[in-house]
């Protein structure tokens, strides 16, 4: 059964009128911050610049002559919150929010002159023959600020639904508004993307919820918009990367999306998600039901997003096995990163195998049925109860075991990876290494076993567990411990590095900070773990002493790992094989 989109669009247009501010020309929503860019704090409301073009550009696709206006008058309002002066940095873009210009951002988010231009073009584009002719002319203006903000920034194919939303404003605005300097830039983009990505095989930003929907999207807006043939074989050519690659890791059995993550902002797959998912494969589509109604994004009308027909069966069949991908190489060529998954009818395994511990990585991430429902297992290493960006993971996966290293650089970010980089130190009232266990907690049991400082987790009603070993713990002197606490709908099985008073880590004077375990994911009556790990000395040019690890997994094979004791730069820590 298909979605009758104008339906829905006029039914989710209803509710972003009850949030419409007619005194701001903008829309109200509840603050909500990624814990960068912004620096408001202790505020319940703003009015945001893009959900402001997005619903004035919601408004003219209904089509509807008595909401012109109310478009017109947020666009007018959202066109004067840009900074079109060529002679500031922030050139082109717009502040996140009406209560924050640029100049209190820290920093300014410059990704805003795609996602505020897209909307503007796509305006244009769709209704400029319905717009008055002055509103036309600022439209205007400011697409090509943000076009020339766009080109001067000039984003790498590696980030991925940026280098894809330029390439559409920039293509788009070019086509639409007859700048063949703009059209030229934007093929151009499209086409460096697309050689990129097939010579790594798949995204940068590889395996995304977040931002494989918001590729999915900005491509189909491209092969829906564009009149140019090799923009349209390009797109569709992108497309089926980006599917093939959903397919690949959704899992059937808990309804899923399969690790591990580049980027993430929620460990279960969200409502909005499922909605994208269920919108673009069929709205009858089997293993994607919800009792949840839709969840319907404006911008999806007038935008033809479709999952190939190749990929559907895999939304409905479980479709087993171990699914390997290279998404980072070195100069060189080199694999310096690669991604594991593996599925079965119950349990999906994902592990990147060298990777920083950021909010947004999902470096290890497990889902296992639980009854009719699931659970998770979400590895995360934790600086005052938040993700630690210069922490190193490193693993070796087969199946459902992994032997894993974490270790600590001396140069990359506290809470993101580039806008709060340590200098060598860190203050720290607490530092653990943390098991996350969520979703359906009945049925789950846990134990610490003291005497091989190794845990137990029963899951599934014991029909499944989860083991974690410490194979080696050293860090700066501490004695660490596990500790299994309960919070809300959550478990976090705990392996704490230090907690008391507020105590500074110098990275750059410490001879040995590294943790090593295994762990493995499977039946509640598997073999005891057979694991090593011996002490090396340096070898010539390397980063100092080593520790050397082995992991005998269940279907035999051996695993190792050879990790370096002492933190170094983020460069040397990330490139090391």
């Amino acid at each position: 059964m298909s979605i009758d989109h104008r339906q829905c669009l006029m039914e989710e247009l209803e509710k972003w009128h009850k949030d419409y501010n007619p005194e701001l020309h903008m829309v109200r929503r509840p603050f909500s911050t990624p814990g960068y860019h912004t620096t408001l704090k202790d505020v319940a409301f703003t009015h945001p610049t893009l959900a402001a073009f997005i619903y004035a550009l919601g408004l003219l696709d209904s089509e509807e002559d008595t909401y012109k206006e109310r478009a017109s008058d947020i666009l007018r309002k959202g066109i004067s919150l840009q900074d079109q002066n060529r002679e500031n940095s922030t050139y082109g873009i717009w502040s996140w929010f009406l209560e924050e210009p640029l100049t209190m951002m820290a920093p300014p988010d410059w990704n805003w002159a795609d996602f505020c231009g897209k909307r503007l073009v796509l305006a244009e584009q769709r209704h400029g023959n319905r717009l008055p002719a002055d509103l036309r002319e600022q439209i205007r203006f400011a697409v090509f600020c943000a076009c020339d903000a766009i080109m001067k920034r000039n984003v790498g194919p590696g980030y991925t639904n940026i280098a894809i939303m330029g390439a559409f404003v920039t293509l788009i605005a070019g086509e639409v508004f007859g700048v063949e300097q703009y059209t030229e830039y934007g093929l151009e983009r499209l086409r460096k993307f697309s050689d990129y990505t097939h010579e790594l095989g798949t995204f940068q930003e590889f395996n995304s919820p977040t931002y494989t929907v918001v590729a999915i999207q900005e491509l189909s807006s491209i092969h829906t918009s564009t009149k140019l043939p090799e923009a349209k074989r390009l797109s569709a050519d992108m497309l089926d990367v980006a599917w093939r690659m959903v397919a690949e890791h959704y899992h059937v059995p808990t309804g899923q999306w399969s690790g591990p993550h580049s980027r993430s902002y929620s460990t279960v797959m969200t409502d909005s998600v499922k909605s994208f998912l269920q919108m673009a494969c069929g709205e009858d589509t089997v293993s994607l039901q919800s009792e949840a109604p839709l969840i319907y994004s404006l911008d999806w009308y007038g935008n033809h997003i479709e999952c190939p027909p190749a990929y559907k069966p895999a939304f409905v069949d479980g479709n087993g096995g171990e699914y390997t991908q290279v998404i980072h190489k070195d100069a060189q060529g080199n694999a310096i990163n690669i991604a594991t998954t593996y599925k079965d009818e119950r349990i999906s395994l994902g592990t990147f195998s060298k990777d920083v511990m950021w909010n947004q990585r999902r470096n290890l991430l497990a889902y296992t049925r639980n009854g009719d429902s699931f659970s998770y297992i979400h590895l995360r290493f934790l600086h005052d109860g938040y993700d630690y960006s210069s922490a190193v993971f490193t693993s070796r996966q087969d199946r459902t075991d992994v032997l894993l290293g974490i270790g600590f650089c001396t140069n990359g970010g506290d809470t993101h990876i580039g806008l709060d980089l340590i200098d060598g130190t860190l203050e720290a009232a607490d530092l653990r290494l943390r098991f996350e266990i969520g979703g359906c907690l009945e049925g789950v049991e846990t134990r610490i076993k003291e005497d091989t400082e190794a845990v137990h987790v029963k899951l599934d009603d014991a029909a499944l567990a989860m083991r974690a070993a410490v194979l080696f713990a050293s860090f700066d002197g501490e004695q660490p411990h596990w500790e299994i606490t309960r919070d809300g709908e959550r478990l976090y099985v705990d392996y704490i590095i230090y907690a008391g008073d507020k105590k500074r880590f110098d990275f750059r004077s410490m001879q040995e900070a590294l943790l090593v375990l295994a762990f493995r994911l499977s039946g509640e009556e598997a073999a005891p773990f057979e694991a090593s790990v011996v002490s090396l000395g340096p070898e010539t040019g390397s980063l100092g002493s080593q520790v050397h690890a082995t992991y005998q997994t269940i279907g035999g094979s051996l695993l190792e790992l050879t990790l370096p004791l002492k933190p170094a730069a983020k460069q040397q820590m990330l490139h090391r094989k």
